[in-house]
């Protein structure tokens, strides 16, 4: 039983094909592609209009340097929203929820930020490890907590997406399973479970989306440092 509450984590297959590059790819095919027409339909300028407003609040804490990476940072937000709230549907399988996956985004795009400051700041980047005004007993020390401390950062990036998300669907999992236990010895508790179902349900839509928003924000913050 406490086996099965886990089984929605694991890697769904069907004859033996791994069906995450199929989970990866479903919702940009649910995105509408821009169409060259003078007037769009209500869902394009809907989704033209969301689009405008995660730019303009990705790249507010950015100066002009940074804006070069509107797209990459807008593009991955539109991906980590669509899948994370996708995978709240019955029989769906939520990508976010490995490790691995968010590891390998978050790795590489940080990498990126730290590359971007050694390359065009060296002296600024490398200026975060010891802040200035340090007693000099306390430079060595003070250089290797900065430096485990910007080592970690994909690190909590992947796990801060991963922690969440699990957490949530595992509640609203053992929730709904006490849900129909309960209704045949007690319905009014059943029904009240089902109404607190209801609200988590709702709260985790709204989990979902911060954490999208919370993973590329800290992004930005990173590149920030280093432009």
């Amino acid at each position: 039983m406490n086996l099965s509450f886990f089984d929605q984590f694991s890697s769904p297959y069907l004859m033996g094909i791994p069906l995450i590059p199929l989970s990866l790819l479903l919702p940009a095919l649910l995105l509408p592609s821009p169409e060259h027409r003078w007037v769009n339909n209500r869902f394009s300028t809907l989704q033209l209009w969301f689009i405008r407003l995660i730019t303009k609040q990705l790249m507010s804490p950015l100066n002009k340097t940074g804006h070069k990476w509107a797209l990459l940072l807008t593009s991955l937000m539109l991906f980590l929203l669509s899948i994370n709230l996708l995978g709240l549907l019955p029989y769906t399988f939520t990508p976010t929820t490995q490790l691995s996956m968010n590891m390998a985004l978050a790795f590489p795009l940080w990498l990126a930020t730290l590359l971007v400051g050694l390359r065009n700041q060296p002296s600024a980047s490398l200026g975060h490890l010891l802040p200035e005004g340090t007693p000099t007993p306390l430079i060595p020390a003070l250089i290797l907590i900065e430096t485990t401390s910007l080592l970690i950062r994909p690190l909590a990036l992947g796990v801060r997406l991963t922690a969440n998300l699990t957490a949530g669907h595992l509640l609203i999992q053992l929730i709904s399973t006490a849900s129909i236990a309960l209704l045949p010895a007690m319905p009014p508790i059943s029904i009240l479970t089902t109404l607190i179902l209801f609200l988590l349900t709702i709260l985790e839509v709204a989990v979902a989306m911060i954490q999208a928003y919370v993973f590329v924000l800290l992004l930005s913050l990173y590149l920030q440092e280093n432009i």
